[in-house]
């Protein structure tokens, strides 16, 4: 029900500040409690400096005298954060100065983690920690100073209270936020549909073959290898927005990688397994069953650093296996991880080591957490709000219900994943790193390469993708083609042509420098699809009558697409 009737109880609550010495008085000790953020400081061995904070404190003492006046004028604050635009925070003025005093509290604490004195890593840190702090807090996420939420219990006669709980509990059940109608869909009949059959499967991954959609197609197979931190259908959401039909409507033959979900009999798995027996061997599947010396390749986040790291190690051993590599926002040099960054350090990385490098698995339920807490207002506190205190169904989102079917990692690959790629950043440097005690060198990948960046990117930042250039085809930099799309490291990626949305950047000049790059960039109207698409076209050599087979005599039709191990959930 709602707390503070519009009237009575605004002027019941102002009467006690009627007079300014009273108010005024009580502002002489600041309402924010600062031991917090102070708190967070002195643990990253931060300082900050005291005249500083002084500087910052009477700067707030300001704003919230001022903020007080208006009250007293019974003027009702500016509020322009989207948390707060419903009419029911302006119309009562207690919630429109509770909202408006939440701000000003948060830009205080984000001056003061602004202000810090620290490394830029530990800097990072402080600023993720108190930004999750100052989200959590928000009035909008708690049912007493949330009037819409409020409202709605009201004019429902409780039944959004009743749903609210309802969803919690089920949440509670299921170990996670729902942001999706979760019963809205089903892997193999709405999403991850795009017909074709498994022609090989091992412990680590499931070779799906696709069914061609064209009477002739390119030669030369293409292979995607997806992250396997992931379900691959984020590549094959719905008809309209697939990737892997868009490839297989420009004359592909399309094979495509499935990791396995791993439970703890796969515990034991290492980062040499998932090159070896996971990308290594969907090559040799795909040449042999196509019948090509050499396929076109696509790696996507995850997926492309495996993909690359077992391209170096079979140039290496010279040979020749693709005609050309498709890079989408993945990391080849881990400088610049972007905001992960606030999860790995050395005493991270320890303590996993100690829990699981030996053996375990690291949870997928703890990756859509970590992930979630990178944008916490979209992706945590929004559902908090909808689900939760107005009871209202979550929507049925395609992409949302993917991001929420977790994958499992064996702990040893994990670690060793953490360890030298992100924290020791080894695989950019020939020779570093070993796979199976061969020494691998990115720079020996002899193949054209398309690698593509989104501009908004947290995960993957584009600037990191675009040092990929630095290491692929060193001495033929003229082989790289960089694009850069708009948005984020999902949404830029999946960005179908028939939309019509968003836009790209193109510039065919090589430079070393990804803001000169982008400065002398042109952007161009919606997809970089047809980019890729024309870029694959000239790799992928002649045109031959479609296959109507699935395999061949060696592999033979396993099951249908999707196939069993992009079913199973993580545990």
């Amino acid at each position: 029900m709602n707390m503070f009737p519009p009237q009575a109880g605004a002027n019941a609550w102002m009467s006690q500040f009627a007079d300014p010495n009273a108010w005024q008085a009580w502002l002489k000790t600041p309402p924010l409690d600062t031991k917090p953020i102070t708190a967070t400081i002195k643990e990253f061995g931060a300082t900050i400096d005291p005249t500083v904070v002084a500087q910052l404190q009477n700067q707030y003492m300001q704003q919230l005298s001022a903020l007080w006046q208006e009250m007293l004028n019974s003027k009702t604050p500016a509020i322009s954060d989207k948390r707060f635009s419903g009419a029911e925070w302006k119309t009562n003025p207690l919630y429109a100065f509770n909202a408006a005093a939440y701000l000003l509290n948060a830009r205080f604490l984000t001056s003061m983690a602004d202000s810090v004195e620290a490394s830029p890593k530990a800097k990072q840190k402080i600023r993720f920690a108190v930004q999750q702090m100052v989200d959590a807090m928000s009035p909008a996420n708690f049912l007493v100073t949330n009037p819409e939420a409020q409202k709605k219990i009201i004019e429902t006669k409780g039944e959004s209270l009743t749903k609210g709980i309802a969803h919690m509990l089920e949440d509670l059940q299921k170990g996670h936020i729902s942001q999706s109608d979760e019963t809205a869909f089903e892997v193999g009949k709405n999403v991850a549909n795009t017909e074709g059959t498994v022609v090989f499967e091992n412990q680590l991954f499931q070779l799906i073959q696709y069914k061609p959609l064209t009477k002739k197609v390119y030669e030369r197979p293409l292979l995607l290898v997806p992250p396997c931190i992931n379900k691959y259908y984020i590549l094959d959401l719905q008809p309209e927005n697939s990737l892997v039909r868009y490839a297989i409507e420009q004359g592909h033959t399309v094979f495509l990688v499935s990791w396995v979900n791993p439970d703890a009999s796969l515990g034991h798995l290492t980062w040499d397994d998932y090159i070896l027996e996971g990308a290594v061997r969907a090559i040799k599947v795909a040449q042999e069953i196509s019948g090509q010396e050499q396929i076109n390749a696509l790696g996507f986040c995850v997926g492309g650093t495996i993909l690359s790291a077992a391209l170096a190690l079979l140039y290496g051993r010279r040979e020749n296996p693709v005609a050309s590599m498709t890079l989408l926002t993945a990391l080849l040099d881990f400088s610049n991880t972007g905001v992960i960054d606030v999860f790995i350090d050395e005493a991270q990385v320890a303590m996993r080591e100690q829990s699981i490098g030996n053996g375990g698995l690291m949870p997928g339920r703890d990756f859509t957490s970590a992930f979630s807490s990178l944008r916490p207002n979209d992706l945590v506190w929004n559902y908090v709000n909808t689900n939760y205190l107005k009871g209202e169904d979550p929507p049925a989102f395609d992409l949302l219900y993917w991001n929420a079917d977790a994958t499992n990692l064996p702990g040893p690959m994990f670690c060793w994943y953490l360890r030298n790629l992100y924290l020791d950043n080894s695989l950019r440097v020939p020779g570093k790193l070993s796979v199976a005690g061969e020494k691998i060198d990115l720079s020996k990948i002899d193949a054209p390469a398309f690698i593509y960046g989104s501009k908004e990117d947290h995960i993957v930042p584009w600037t990191a993708a675009f040092e990929s250039t630095q290491l692929i085809n060193p001495k033929k930099r003229n082989r790289n083609r960089f694009i850069l799309g708009a948005s984020g490291h999902i949404a830029g990626v999946i960005n179908p042509p028939a939309k019509k949305k968003r836009s790209y950047w193109t510039n065919d000049h090589a430079t070393d420098n990804a803001q000169d790059w982008l400065n002398a960039a042109k952007e161009n109207p919606g997809s970089w699809w047809p980019e890729w698409s024309a870029f694959l076209a000239k790799n992928a050599g002649k045109q031959i009558a479609a296959p109507r087979k699935y395999g061949n005599a060696q592999y033979k039709a396993i099951e249908p697409a999707p196939g069993r191990y992009v079913k199973v959930k993580a545990g």
